[in-house]
């Protein structure tokens, strides 16, 4: 599965998120205007992407590497871990279904904008839905949640007290569940939207993060209501996890923190 964002998306998303033109990275770096507007229509001049990566606080090898397109994420597959791609516009994104293999119980987390094969499964899989657990309240990320909700009636729908929806139980960080062996902690990861949430699961093989557009594999969701909390919030809570942690982003293919330190050009300091 391709990445969510390509090299000049980083690269404009931390340009909005620190306020900085174009003009004013040029001076900075010392390079020509007209090659940061080349770099964002996503030509590749590395001695230039080289120079601006420390203007915007992103890490020069790691961006050169999105650049470069020679790194994805190793595909993953956990038991008691399935997602669901659906079309938005020309972007696709996830949704996912976390279930308890000896009782059958299971979380769903977003819906996408097309939940048929999402349901087909927990159907054909003699699945219940105890929970759905909204990340956050952004339209491609909820559009199926009516028909979820007349498939599932006994499922509680949970979302962050800032974001509240018809019918739903509104939580904060440190809210927990559990299905059986597995254990769920809710955290508050702001920034995108103001009630964004990830969820920390624990009792499967490897721990698991769904993190909704917090964190992408190479990349972070754009800082639309505070790019500085997005980006603080990202640090404290999500790039402190265990590097065997696998991360369930919003949109683009799942990671682990391990693979994140390495080639995510938001951190450099790692």
């Amino acid at each position: 599965m391709m990445l969510e964002d390509n090299h000049e998306d980083i690269i404009a998303k931390a340009m909005r998120g620190k306020s900085i033109s174009k003009s004013s990275i040029a001076e900075r770096a010392n390079v020509e205007r007209s090659a940061i507007e080349r770099i964002l229509r996503g030509e590749i001049l590395e001695d230039v992407i080289a120079l601006i990566a420390p203007v915007l606080s992103l890490d020069s090898e790691k961006l050169l590497i999105s650049a470069r397109k020679v790194w994805s994420p190793k595909p993953i597959e956990l038991t008691g871990v399935k997602r669901f791609v659906s079309d938005f516009g020309e972007m696709s994104v996830n949704a996912y279904v976390v279930y308890e293999q000896d009782s059958r119980r299971a979380w769903v987390f977003d819906t996408g904008t097309d939940c048929n094969s999402l349901i087909s499964f927990i159907e054909e899989d003699g699945l219940k839905v105890d929970s759905i657990l909204l990340t956050h309240t952004h339209r491609d990320h909820i559009s199926c949640l009516d028909k979820l909700k007349c498939k599932f009636p006994s499922a509680n729908i949970y979302v962050h007290k800032t974001e509240q929806i018809d019918q739903s139980i509104l939580i904060e960080e440190g809210f927990q569940q559990s299905l059986d062996s597995l254990k769920l902690i809710a955290l508050h990861t702001h920034g995108h939207s103001v009630g964004g949430m990830s969820y920390i699961i624990d009792g499967l093989s490897s721990p698991v993060a769904i993190v909704g557009d917090a964190i992408f594999a190479g990349s972070m969701g754009g800082g639309i209501v505070s790019f500085t909390d997005a980006l603080r919030t990202n640090r404290e809570k999500l790039m402190t996890l265990s590097d065997e942690t696998i991360i369930c982003p919003g949109h683009g293919p799942m990671s682990t923190i391990g693979e994140e330190k390495k080639y995510n050009p938001f951190f450099p300091e790692f």
